[in-house]
């Protein structure tokens, strides 16, 4: 039971720890609802002339997993450069195997177009739909032709 009381110990001091914190925002927290000048979008100054969107773009999440997969690759490459010559050939291959999931990670992100920050592209078709007019050439045909009556 003694090896276990320091876990419980913790427990206990991070339970404590978000109670107390609920309790103080209740008690530190303003009574009244905040004016329609304190919840007013605010931008340096200039007041807004249009409602903000509801929604990020996709895109800004998709930035934001980038900067999460470099940042994690980075976290990894300093230990592994550490201890490099230790490692060996086994170091080498487990590093080049991370960094082919990175790269296949990255790739996704960059299909899905995290790097496109323009306006929305459409698609314009270059050529005309496929009809049966369109596809089939019709051929005059010969008087006296195989399968024709003459």
């Amino acid at each position: 039971m003694d090896q276990y009381l320091p876990i419980l110990l913790m427990l206990v001091l991070g339970a404590l720890f978000a109670g107390l914190s609920f309790a103080g925002s209740k008690l530190l927290a303003p009574r009244q609802k905040p004016s329609a000048q304190k919840v007013a979008p605010y931008e340096c100054g200039i007041v807004p002339s249009r409602e903000p969107p509801s929604r990020f773009p996709v895109r800004f999440y998709l930035v934001a997993m980038i900067f999460i997969i470099f940042d994690i690759e980075v976290i990894f490459l300093y230990p592994w450069a550490v201890v490099f010559r230790q490692l060996r050939a086994f170091g080498l291959v487990e590093v080049l195997v991370f960094a082919a999931v990175v790269l296949v990670a990255f790739m996704y992100l960059v299909s899905n177009g995290a790097l496109q920050w323009g306006p929305a592209r459409r698609l314009e078709p270059g050529i005309p739909a496929r009809t049966s007019e369109s596809t089939i050439t019709r051929v005059p045909s010969e008087p006296g032709a195989p399968g024709q009556a003459a």
